[in-house]
């Protein structure tokens, strides 16, 4: 992979993961992205342009307003490296390809909707229904190119399975989980079916291996119980994400033990 186009997609994922920030703070309230520009949400000062420089900006200043010297959250700083690392990644698993515009989107819509779901316990329909229209546009130069029409019926089977699939999961159990994660689901099969059956199923698995590991260890350190209502749309995206980037190797061992060598 080369250098510089992991360095374009770093910075690209910087900036971006900088209006990430106003949209996980902005989006549950249902306040404009665009009116009034970035503010301090303690004192109401604008942010300048050389206050608003991803990850520097947040350093250069110590972490406070440039007016009111109140503590600014270091999540605004790691939401941008994690949105710069995810971008990374995914430059380098996809390449220059027809499909990379639509990973990098979810790539930064998982990184938007966990922090809201963790914030808030919502997926906001203001994210999640508009992705599937722009997750199919940004797929469709890749099933044009590669005149893969088998994978663009897969992707819509796959959409239409795992929406069902937690659909049943909330009539089944109301309590468990919301329809706001019945909504994602079919947007995450939507990206996975692209990339096989395998990552699927990698995919679904792993969003409940996951889950079920944060609550243990949420449990295990006093900060949760068996009754508190914890947010599944993170572990649904992690899973999702590690299909995107490990689901052929996983797949692989797993048949392994189903079928040993001989």
């Amino acid at each position: 992979m080369d250098a510089l186009m992991l360095t374009l997609a770093t910075v690209l994922g910087l900036v971006v993961g900088s209006f990430l920030n106003v949209v996980i703070h902005r989006v549950p309230r249902a306040e404009s992205l665009v009116r009034p520009g970035s503010h301090c949400p303690h004192c109401r000062a604008p942010v300048r342009p050389w206050q608003n420089v991803p990850v520097v900006s947040w350093l250069a200043l110590r972490g406070r307003c440039a007016s009111c010297r109140e503590p600014i959250s270091i999540r605004y700083p790691l939401v941008e490296l994690t949105t710069a690392l995810l971008f990374a990644a995914v430059t380098a698993r996809f390449g220059l390809t027809p499909e990379l515009p639509a990973y990098l989107y979810l790539a930064a819509v998982a990184v938007a909707l966990s922090m809201i779901d963790f914030d808030v316990h919502r997926l906001p329909d203001a994210i999640v229904k508009p992705s599937y229209v722009i997750g199919a546009l940004l797929l469709t130069p890749a099933v044009v190119a590669g005149a893969d029409w088998n994978a663009a019926l897969r992707c819509l089977i796959a959409m239409a399975v795992l929406f069902l699939f937690y659909l049943a999961l909330v009539l089944i159990h109301p309590a468990g989980m919301g329809f706001g994660d019945v909504k994602l689901a079919g947007l995450l099969g939507l990206y996975l079916g692209w990339l096989g059956w395998g990552a699927v199923a990698v995919g679904t698995f792993a969003a409940f291996l996951l889950g079920g590991l944060a609550g243990v260890v949420l449990m295990a350190a006093g900060r949760a119980g068996r009754k508190t209502a914890m947010p599944f749309g993170p572990a649904m995206l992690a899973g999702a994400l590690l299909a995107l980037f490990a689901a052929g190797p996983i797949v692989s061992w797993y048949g392994g033990l189903l079928l040993p060598a001989a």
